[in-house]
């Protein structure tokens, strides 16, 4: 698929006009409210129980929905939120060193490269502040100073101390505050929690959305859940890739069922890569672990200056080292932001310049910070990951530098939303990670906690209301549920039917390669049309040779998995159709054709300046675009030199 349509362009028209600063107040007075009586009423599903989903079912409920919630977890505390360690960003200005909501909203903005909305970054930014008070009066530790206000951390693409932190567990720490509000609703019997339960695919009647198809997971039985609006918070795709940092669990499969019964899927080549992650050792991998991007606000990034050089790093003196970071982006130095210290250390790496087995690797060291403030300040603020490191690679941290390589992490694409976050679909609202919204082409480190509790607990509980004041919407057509139940029954019967001689694991470790080698930190026109004509073919080989175990009645992870690739091989599709056709390199999406003679991103904004939002025909894909307006800032090169 190489070819694809264009559509009418599309316009988000929740978004109140006027002065940027007051737009977020006045959506909030003009939303239609629903009365306490009618709410206990209205019935809403939210599917994932991360800092999103948990924090949207746990508020929803408090307002007086009746809620249903689901995850593939075990329990809603297991979801991938609480892999985050690093922080969330607040402009509350503690530091006193100059921060405040617009330069909040000025970082991200310029930290995406210019490819998202200002009307939601400034939101998201005015509602920070709101955020941090939030979990500290649930409880969340974060990390104090000796008066007992909240210490902050340097985080990347920014020249202020704004992320707040709670060592190496932040996310943990957040999902658990999240997590004690949603058990409240549950015990409250106004959540009905489903756990082991996953979604297969949307229901849609009337042109609105109205349910799900579920299966649960323990059992294998095939249901349908029914209410009046229907809240996706699954989180993003990286795991497209085969190797990402995200929990092996990961998936795609609630958007992008919803994407096939009409929801626009929006920039879905943008894919973060994160600068710190421990390399990959081998085959037998079936993910990448993180190392906090926090570690690069203490931590000098470095490789040695002759190439070949394998000495231990210990016994390379200073000016026989090469800190390339600080050399190439001397106001930023380390706390450039992902995607370019990325692209800095592949560069260097692909220069035969990186360290450890095959040469992907750079230095991050820690000698000079451990020397300010000692072990005990140093196991303090990153001990846990420091513990994490040592066991994974058996190297101790505290006297040699620990490796680092990038590694695909966050997405920035996902359904499209409007400014209420409702998705093309009336009555499909999609938070967090799942949607495009906030980080255009790059996401900025320690906004994803930011973005996902914002969503939860601040917008979607203003905005939702506006649509369910509309209620009731009648009868679900009965014939709209039964199609949709025989479409997933089929689908799983298709899969355990094949009884092909090739493992899940291998065509998803396959299309994870070619992902990586032509959609991922670099991508050129010839890669992309190769991986076009390639990623078909896997498909094809996929549904004549797979082989799924078992059966579908009951516990089945093979069956979950093959459901999974599935979707990650059309996915991947778009992705890289997307990525073909944004003639231009921005922020995570790096075309070599298009960059500086530095070998920075060179946008077009003049051609490429919108959100490329993608409808599902069943053939070729459409493309709708929403041109993006910008009025408080004025977009530039980016530079951190």
């Amino acid at each position: 698929m190489i070819s694809f349509g264009v559509g009418e362009p599309v316009v988000d028209t929740a978004v109140p006009g006027g002065p940027l600063e007051t737009r977020w107040e006045r959506r909030r007075f003009g939303a239609r409210l629903v009365n306490p009586a009618n709410r206990r009423r209205l019935s809403v599903i939210v599917v994932g129980t991360g800092l999103a989903g948990a924090s949207a079912a746990a508020s929803l409920a408090e307002l007086g929905y009746r809620v249903t919630s689901f995850c593939f977890q075990d329990s809603p505390r297991r979801a991938h939120s609480i892999a985050a360690q690093g922080g969330i960003n607040a402009a509350k200005n503690y530091r006193n060193d100059g921060d405040s909501v617009s330069r909040l909203f000025l970082d991200t903005v310029k930290g995406g490269d210019f490819r998202s909305r200002e009307s939601n970054v400034y939101r998201l930014a005015e509602l920070s502040a709101a955020i941090i008070d939030q979990c500290v009066a649930q409880g969340v530790p974060f990390a104090r100073e000796y008066g007992g206000l909240l210490d902050t951390r340097s985080f990347g693409g920014a020249q202020v101390s704004r992320t707040f932190y709670a060592r190496g567990q932040t996310g943990q720490q957040l999902l658990l505050g999240a997590y004690q509000a949603l058990a409240r609703q549950i015990q409250a019997g106004t959540v009905d929690m489903h756990p082991r339960t996953e979604m297969l695919d949307l229901v849609v009647s009337d042109g609105r959305a109205r349910g799900v198809i579920v299966r649960d997971l323990v059992t294998g039985e095939i249901r349908p859940h029914l209410a009046d609006a229907v809240v996706l918070a699954t989180g993003g795709y990286g795991n497209v890739y085969h190797l990402s940092t995200n929990a092996k669990g990961s998936n795609a499969t609630a958007i992008w069922r919803a994407h096939r019964r009409g929801a626009l899927f929006a920039n879905p080549c943008y894919t973060q890569i994160h600068p710190t992650c421990i390399p990959v050792s081998g085959q037998h991998q079936s993910k990448l672990t993180l190392m906090s991007e926090s570690l690069r606000n203490d931590g000098r990034v470095w490789v040695p200056a002759e190439p070949g050089d394998s000495r231990p790093p210990q016994r390379i003196p200073e000016e026989e080292r090469d800190y390339f970071l600080e050399r190439r982006y001397p106001s930023f130095g380390n706390l450039v932001p992902r995607d370019i210290a990325s692209r800095a250390a592949k560069q260097i790496c692909d220069a035969g310049r990186g360290v450890g087995p095959g040469g992907l690797g750079v230095y991050l060291d820690f000698a000079e910070a451990l020397g300010r403030f000692g072990r005990a300040g140093f196991d303090e603020r990153y001990g846990n990951l420091f513990q994490m490191y040592q066991r994974i690679t058996g190297e101790d941290p505290y006297t040699s530098p620990m490796r680092i390589y990038p590694a695909v992490h966050y997405t920035m694409g996902g359904l499209w939303v409007d400014y209420d976050l409702q998705s093309s679909i009336p009555g499909l609202f999609v938070i967090g990670e799942a949607n495009f919204s906030d980080h255009g082409a790059n996401r900025l480190g320690a906004s994803a906690l930011m973005q996902g509790l914002a969503d939860g607990y601040f917008v979607l509980p203003a905005t939702i209301g506006d649509y369910l004041a509309e209620a009731p919407f009648g009868t679900v057509n009965p014939e709209s549920v039964a199609a949709t139940e025989r479409a997933v029954r089929d689908r799983v019967h298709r899969l355990l039917s094949v009884h092909g001689d090739r493992s899940v694991d291998s065509f998803h470790r396959e299309l994870g390669r070619l992902l990586w080698d032509h959609c991922g930190m670099e991508r050129t026109e010839a890669g992309l049309r190769k991986a076009l004509d390639r990623i078909p073919e896997i498909r094809a080989e996929f549904w004549r040779d797979v082989r799924v175990p078992g059966a579908g009645a009951g516990l089945n992870q093979s069956l979950e998995r093959a459901g999974r690739v599935a979707d990650f091989l059309e996915l991947a599709e778009l992705m890289c159709l997307d990525a073909l056709h944004r003639a231009e390199s921005c922020g995570a999406h790096f075309r070599a054709e298009f960059q500086t003679r530095a070998g920075e991103a060179l946008r077009d904004d003049e051609n490429f300046g919108y959100v490329a939002a993608w409808e599902h025909t069943g053939d070729d894909p459409v493309l709708h675009r929403e041109a993006l307006a910008f009025t408080s800032v004025i977009p530039s090169t980016r530079s951190y030199a």
